[in-house]
């Protein structure tokens, strides 16, 4: 079950070239079980068809103010009533200015000033209409009128320039809604989260390293986002793109993680140790590559810092969270690490099932015993861990 399952989403299309993503827009939010209605500006169906739109939400689309196939012939009332979010996707600078000002001479228009729901937009516009004063004026009026606003990004325009006012990619605007639902249990909360592997240079080349993807570590560190934190994202070598909207500091060796951390900690209110890092690194780093031999070849380690428990021991130690992932003896050596790095609570997995993988079962251990979380995707595992962090967090 998806976090959008059942939503009723009106998503609006005002005129701009970007309207092409709310084609894609529409499939993943029909994908993920929403119903979605579609409302389209004049200037907006010269960029699309309506045909198009219907064909992928499923539903008739609507564009004119004088509908008289909605009941009470009143469809700017009607359309709107029990939807559970409108998103403006994209959003013009014509119709951000029709919202800052209370404008409505549309059908889309008018929908928005008459919701009782609430409003996302993603605005859309070359970088020279985005940053004029006037826009950026209406964009504070939105704000404070508590309409949210998705992006923009900065990237390729279809005029040909690059710059700020780009509409976000229909992924992540499909991500930001189903952020826009989650409770903010964290809310006001600052949240440090390590992830990733760490690599131990050997040479100028070679090094230790280990299997881990980083996805359950990017899964937390967006679910905590999700919920309302300030997120800071200390992330070891990998191929993923870090969640919008949060700090990411980019290291390799467990040096690195662990001073990255030391340095952010005393801001953090909560700290979730993900990362799996290497437990030890050469002693000698060579600084250039070890040329083959005809022999065996001995490598001397020595102990990494130890992160969590560094953490952990502060005397104003943030609410800390460890990580474990065994290959055998789970619930035991789980329970033990958590015992002796005196953490509040902390996330076991078997490493086999769980790295590289896309979904993953967690048994989560506190002081009221242990907790088992059945196998799913790592973003909803991710999503129960922060709900059950809030529960244990101290209450002000």
């Amino acid at each position: 079950m998806t976090d959008l399952k059942g939503k009723r989403i009106l998503l609006g299309l005002s005129g701009g070239i970007a309207a092409y993503k709310a084609a894609e827009l529409t499939r993943l939010l029909t994908q993920a079980g929403a119903e979605v209605q579609i409302v389209m500006t004049a200037a907006a169906c010269r960029f699309i068809t309506p045909v198009t739109m219907q064909a992928l939400s499923g539903n008739p689309v609507h564009s004119d103010l004088w509908d008289a196939s909605v009941p009470n012939n009143m469809a700017h009332i009607e359309l709107s009533r029990g939807c559970d979010a409108i998103v403006v996707a994209p959003a013009s600078a014509d119709f951000l200015a029709k919202l800052a000002q209370g404008l409505c001479d549309d059908l889309l228009s008018t929908l928005c000033l008459a919701r009782e729901c609430p409003l996302l937009v993603a605005p859309a516009m070359n970088l020279q209409m985005w940053g004029n004063p006037a826009t950026q004026r209406n964009m504070k009026q939105l704000r404070e009128d508590g309409i949210a606003i998705l992006g923009p990004a900065s990237g390729d325009q279809a005029c040909g320039e690059v710059g700020m006012g780009r509409m976000l990619e229909a992924d992540e605007i499909f991500e930001e809604i189903e952020a826009f639902f989650q409770p903010k249990l964290l809310a006001g909360k600052r949240v440090l989260i390590t992830a990733g592997p760490t690599f131990e240079p050997i040479d100028t080349v070679r090094g230790i390293t280990n299997t881990s993807s980083g996805k359950m570590g990017y899964a937390v560190a967006r679910a905590a986002r999700d919920a309302g934190a300030v997120v800071t994202l200390v992330s070891g070598p990998t191929a993923l793109a870090a969640p919008r909207g949060m700090e990411r500091i980019d290291v390799s060796s467990a040096q690195e993680m662990y001073d990255a951390a030391m340095a952010r900690v005393a801001k953090a209110d909560v700290f979730i140790g993900v990362a799996a890092v290497a437990d030890y690194r050469p002693k000698n780093a060579k600084p250039h590559k070890l040329k083959k031999g005809t022999g065996d070849m001995t490598l001397q380690l020595q102990p990494n810092p130890d992160i969590l428990g560094t953490i952990a021991a502060r005397r104003k130690a943030p609410f800390c969270v460890g990580f474990a992932a065994e290959t055998e003896n789970l619930d035991a050596y789980a329970d033990a690490k958590r015992r002796r790095k005196k953490v509040p609570l902390l996330a076991a997995n078997l490493a086999q099932h769980a790295f590289g993988a896309d979904d993953n079962q967690l048994i989560l251990f506190d002081d009221k015993g242990r907790h088992e979380l059945a196998r799913a995707p790592k973003l909803e595992l991710a999503r129960a861990l922060v709900a059950h962090i809030a529960k244990l967090l101290p209450k002000k």
